[in-house]
């Protein structure tokens, strides 16, 4: 087994979790997936604009199907961008949707010293992520703690594109590109933004 595919053990997560309160960032830890979904339903309040990214780790918890059922409450942009089938519409949307709430998503790796590592191929997830949208929640699975941004680049590279790759060739005949990375070192309290990241002790996503 790869070691890019082992959770974290409990002194590991410890460790990380302090780390990114330091540096702003709020963490919680949950057993597995079915209460992941809870603290992130419970996270968001009714009446809220929300976008998410393209997420394993969001599908795999059940929120993207609980997203799709419009049983929540909330304005969800990314049924607004998909419904619009006209491209240059659909483009207006998306630039509107960084203007979202919350922002929901994953990421790639988290160091023990509190950094995340974030690659994207268009970039379209990042303005949430570094800036617009002031409540972001990243569900993680505890595979995706490492080290150290050294470790955090090795498994970005050596470890999710192939298997990225292999996911874009079965659904579109492609592969996946890395165009763009974003490193978050912390969040400036100045900003009145809330970062939430909650660890699941479960492998979840790549």
């Amino acid at each position: 087994m790869n070691s890019f595919d082992m959770l974290a053990n409990d002194d590991q997560l410890q460790k990380t979790v302090l780390n990114l309160k330091k540096h702003n960032i709020n963490a919680i830890v949950v057993d597995n997936k079915s209460n992941a979904k809870k603290n992130v339903l419970e996270l968001i309040p009714q009446g809220v604009s929300v976008m998410n990214g393209a997420s394993r780790t969001l599908e795999q918890i059940g929120f993207i199907e609980y997203l799709k059922s419009g049983d929540h409450g909330w304005n969800n942009y990314h049924e607004t961008i998909v419904t619009e089938k006209d491209p240059k519409k659909q483009s207006v949307l998306r630039k509107h949707a960084t203007l979202s709430d919350f922002y929901l998503g994953s990421v790639h790796a988290v160091t023990e010293n509190g950094e995340l590592l974030i690659a994207s191929n268009t970039g379209s997830q990042l303005p949430h992520i570094v800036f617009s949208s002031n409540n972001l929640i990243f569900v993680v699975g505890t595979q995706k703690i490492v080290a150290n941004l050294t470790e955090a680049f090795d498994r970005l590279e050596k470890y999710i594109v192939p298997l990225e790759n292999e996911n874009m060739q079965q659904k579109y005949g492609i592969n996946t590109q890395i165009n763009k990375i974003v490193i978050v070192k912390g969040e400036n309290p100045m900003m009145g933004r809330k970062v939430t990241i909650i660890f699941v002790k479960e492998k979840l996503g790549f």
